[in-house]
């Protein structure tokens, strides 16, 4: 291609305007550089519970609208406190108790008017003496610590139903129930981190007093990952390292690698100065966001960077090759990062507020893209050029088969899948893969699929206090409870305890459940401690007198002041999803039968509660996600290829490659929850970018006359190579994820390496194999990139 021919008046509106003000655009990208970089200062890394819920979903409106009538059903945090040398019936713990508790009431966010542990006035016993029925604070009045006060206190405890809440099953711990504010007195939001140190600090300098202490509920979980961030950066810079090096290796030029890596850092640059200006913070289930947009911007700074560099070997001048290249390949980028940009933006269609800042905080990183790696990057190389070593080199292939050396033997077996026999093998053994995959993804669950915290390792601190809470209380720390709608004043009717009294029974029944609490639940105790304890007045009786005198002694835990709404609280064995699931599904059927004008039952509240509505949001939003985001992109690629034959060819590649890692999600023991729903959504947005300039190049050489074979292996020489190298480059960054102290992080790096290796694979093999059956020369629609930019394709 000759510089002599170019006509610097070529090219669409939009190539010239760019072209002909290099400084301009470069200017303008600096200044903008410089006031975002300074905004990406003041970027928060927080969470909120309220953003980790779907708000609009009936059972947490039910909640929000009770929520101040609720006891310490919310986001809340337990801090076990054990003795290691015995009991808690010993002076010195319990004075250590009272301090610590005292402490953590001090602490900013904390709901004091809730908090609750054996030294709080509402923690308290209710019991039948000689006097009749008496009752007060589980501390005794006067207590001293003597022998006499520990007895006094051991009765109260027995006497209060909080063994197995509050006090373990062995005595050798209790705990203390944080329930937490949304937003302080002067409106500010939790500060998790804070938070979490705050709590930390207090942890150790009690530790050292003698006694052990194990703290359980989001907000520790939140400050456990937002710790691990380090973590995360440094995972991150060295993907970057590795991407650098892997891009070094393939061009042998400085000048290029740094360019290429430079304009996808600044989007990510660009990105996090965003979020701020625009009111966003990044949070734990978004931090690997900044990854993925320097990920996709590596892969299409690395196809600029080979066209300009071919052009060059090829005798252009840096200019020229600059201007050729965004002319070839600016359709086909904008075309893939629109297609992230609306696969991220589909996220938005889930209810749940964390989820949506994902999508916006993704579809900012990839609009930015646009101008840091389709216009900023050919901009630079047109100023720098590349070493002209690396331009000769780029050429080799395409030299050696000029001359008649023919094709490199990794070409010639790619070309293969252009031919019919190869074609077939490929297209059948991926119908078979995806048959497998699909009978395996069959079996991929909603939700946790473990106990305790799935986002953190095993044996991470947090999971082995939950599973110490787990063991000394006899159930875990998982609360669903119903709330029960009456008439003011009419909580106490015999007829609506006696409906709570019979669901009560029947959750009891079911696996899974560990135990409950309810107003009903109270009168049969009272009951039967007015008799001596006899088992055989273990009933609900149907009277009323004794059931105002019962109600009118409760702890308001159990109803509201009003005493217009009661609270049946179910405790599970753990979070799972088939255990929710059974529990939510009885409470729906029970409803049904027994709701009233007057009595409702409402799901739900509690820890579990919020799980089931956020497993059921999630549920719903899973495939109807999937099928916008691959409607979208099919939309996207019909409009830049005008052929419905390019668009089956571009798709299903993506397909199989969303199949095997929903089997992969199974082999790994992970369920579609809040934290991996987006990733399945991602990963046909990065899929695309491969398929596409794959499948550009091959029409536009189907469309001049040549033969498929030959179509995709010039393919294969412009762009193949790059998409090879950035697929291998980008799955070797992620892989080294696995090493994470955070298994969220980790299981993300897992999939997200499948997923850049087998939509590489896709493009490679399976593209040209269904080409060879769809894509005829008579089949193809005119060049769409053509009429764009107003030239004509430029021969390779």
């Amino acid at each position: 291609m000759s510089d002599i021919r170019f006509d610097p008046r070529s090219g669409s509106l939009i190539e010239r305007a760019l072209f002909n003000h290099r400084w301009l655009v470069v200017l303008l990208c600096a200044l903008v550089t410089a006031v975002l970089g300074w905004q990406a200062t003041r970027l928060q890394l927080n969470a909120s519970f309220e953003k980790t819920i779907p708000a609009e979903h009936r059972y947490v409106r039910n909640f929000l609208a009770h929520q101040s009538e609720l006891s310490g059903l919310g986001n809340a945090v337990r801090i076990a406190v054990a003795n290691p040398q015995g009991t808690i019936y010993d002076a010195r713990y319990l004075e250590t108790l009272r301090r610590l508790s005292d402490d953590v009431f001090l602490v900013p966010g904390v709901a004091r008017n809730q908090m609750k542990s054996l030294w709080t006035p509402t923690t308290r016993w209710v019991g039948v003496t000689e006097e009749g029925l008496e009752g007060g604070p589980v501390i005794p009045d006067g207590y001293d610590g003597s022998g006499r006060s520990l007895e006094q206190l051991r009765a109260n405890i027995a006497r209060s139903g909080e063994i197995g809440q509050l006090v373990a099953l062995d005595a050798k711990s209790s705990v203390i129930y944080v329930p937490l504010l949304a937003r302080d007195g002067d409106g500010r939001t939790l500060d998790y981190a804070t938070f979490a140190r705050r709590i930390e600090a207090l942890r150790a300098n009690y530790e050292a007093q003698g006694v052990r202490i194990h703290v359980t509920g989001f907000a520790k979980i939140v400050g456990d990952l937002i710790e691990g961030v380090r973590a995360v950066l440094g995972f991150f810079a060295l993907a970057v390292a590795i991407a650098s090096a892997m891009v070094f290796w393939y061009t042998r030029c400085l000048r290029s690698t740094a360019l290429v890596v430079t304009a996808s850092l600044v989007a990510v640059v660009w990105q996090l100065g965003l979020l701020p200006l625009l009111g966003y913070a990044l949070d734990p289930y978004s931090i690997l966001v900044p990854f993925l947009v320097f990920a996709i911007g590596m892969s299409h700074g690395a196809q600029k960077m080979n066209g300009i560099m071919q052009d060059i070997g090829r005798g252009c001048l840096k200019l020229v090759a600059a201007r050729l290249t965004f002319r070839r390949l600016f359709l086909a980028g904008l075309t893939a990062l629109l297609a992230d940009a609306v696969g991220f933006a589909v996220l938005l269609v889930i209810d749940i507020q964390v989820i949506r800042e994902l999508a916006v905080a993704a579809s900012i990183g990839v609009g930015v893209l646009i101008f840091t790696n389709l216009i900023l990057l050919p901009i630079l190389l047109s100023y720098t050029g590349v070493s002209a070593q690396a331009a000769q080199r780029s050429l080799r292939a395409e030299a050696a088969d000029a001359a008649g050396a023919g094709k490199q033997a990794l070409w010639a077996f790619l070309d293969r899948y252009t031919q019919r026999r190869h074609a077939t093998i490929a297209i059948v053994a991926a119908a078979v893969l995806g048959a497998l995959g699909f009978a395996a993804s069959l079996q991929l669950k909603i939700g946790d699929l473990d106990p305790g915290a799935p986002e953190l390792r095993a044996d991470s601190r947090y999971n082995r206090d939950v599973a110490f809470v787990n063991a000394a209380y006899g159930a875990s720390s998982d609360v669903l409870a119903v709330m029960v709608k009456t008439p003011e004043g009419q909580c106490s009717q015999y007829d609506t305890l006696n409906k709570i009294d019979a669901l009560e029974w029947q959750l009891r029944q079911l696996d899974g459940v560990e135990s409950s609490n309810s107003l009903a639940l109270l009168n049969r105790r009272v009951l039967a401690g007015l008799n001596e304890g006899s088992p055989k007045w273990y009933e609900f009786l149907p009277n009323q007198d004794m059931l105002n005198t019962v109600t009118a002694g409760a702890p308001r835990g159990l109803y509201n002041d009003a005493c217009s709404l009661l609270t049946l609280s179910v405790y599970l064995r753990d979070h799972k999803a088939e255990t929710l699931t059974r529990v939510v599904d009885h409470v729906e059927a029970f409803s049904r039968a027994n709701d009233s004008a007057e009595v409702k039952f409402l799901l739900a509240a509690g820890s579990a509660g919020i799980e089931a509505a956020t497993n059921i949001v999630v549920q719903d939003a899973w495939r109807t996600m999937l099928l916008l985001v691959y409607a979208a992109v099919a939309l996207l690629c019909f409009v830049t290829f005008r052929s419905w034959r390019a668009v089956v060819v571009a798709v299903l590649p993506l397909l199989l490659t969303s199949v095997l890692a929903e089997a992969l999600m199974v082999a790994l023991g992970m369920g579609v929850k809040v934290a991996t729903l987006p990733v399945i959504a991602l990963g046909v947005g990065i899929g695309v970018d491969y398929a596409l300039y794959i499948l550009s190049v091959t029409l536009a050489q189907l469309r001049e006359g040549r033969s498929l074979s030959e179509s995709y292996y010039r393919a294969l020489l412009f762009t193949g190579r790059v998409v090879m190298l950035t697929g291998v480059t980008l799955a070797i960054g992620v892989i080294t994820w696995v090493a994470s102290p955070i298994k969220f992080q980790a299981d993300m790096g897992l999939l997200l390496a499948f997923m850049f290796l087998w939509n590489m694979l896709g493009a490679m093999v399976l593209l040209p194999a269904l080409a060879h059956f769809l894509l005829k020369p008579q089949a193809v629609a005119p060049d769409l990139t053509a009429e764009a930019f107003g030239a004509r394709p430029q021969p390779l």
